[in-house]
């Protein structure tokens, strides 16, 4: 696994770093396919944050821990890290003992207005809807986007009021 320590506003300290990867090292006894592991560390006055993404398999496992001290803010990442990687393994096995259910009805939802603050550039592998919310639940959001394996379009879930799901097909 590839490992990747950045600092924002903040010098990466050789210790630092060798805490930060002893860390994020540990989950590969849990999954053995990550790739590449990006941790990010800051801090904006008081606020000392961690982020780490684990690149695994084409999903991508996401996590951020705020506190205001930086040990400790690793420390809280792994622990969010810990439950997201479980959550990863028990849907991929209960993805494996179960049928493909069928796609949800699309749905549209309203653009809200704004101006685009942040850009962010990602790699997309063809999945199915299914996958799309198990992608989107991983990385804790209300929503995903990614390209349909049946359409070969871009499609989009987003996690509705109700609890439930919705699905957005574009028509070609």
């Amino acid at each position: 696994m590839n490992i990747i320590v950045n600092g924002r506003h903040l010098e990466i300290t050789p210790a630092l770093k060798s805490y930060a990867e002893e860390k994020i090292g540990k989950f590969e006894k849990y999954i053995s396919n990550i790739h590449e592991a990006i941790v990010t560390l800051s801090v904006e006055k008081y606020r000392h944050k961690a982020e780490v993404l684990l690149k695994v398999n084409g999903y991508l496992i996401q996590a951020e821990g705020v506190t205001g001290e930086i040990y400790s803010s690793i420390d809280e990442v792994v622990e969010k890290l810990e439950k997201q990687v479980k959550k990863y393994k028990e849907k991929l096995h209960a993805y494996r003992k179960t049928d493909k259910r069928s796609s949800e009805s699309p749905l549209t939802k309203s653009l809200e207005k704004g101006r685009i603050i942040k850009y962010k550039r990602f790699d997309m592998k063809p999945m199915n809807p299914e996958e799309a919310v198990d992608q989107m639940e991983l990385l804790d959001k209300d929503f995903y986007v990614f390209i349909n394996e049946k359409t070969n379009s871009i499609n989009l879930v987003y996690r509705r009021k109700d609890g439930n799901y919705g699905l957005i097909e574009p028509i070609i």
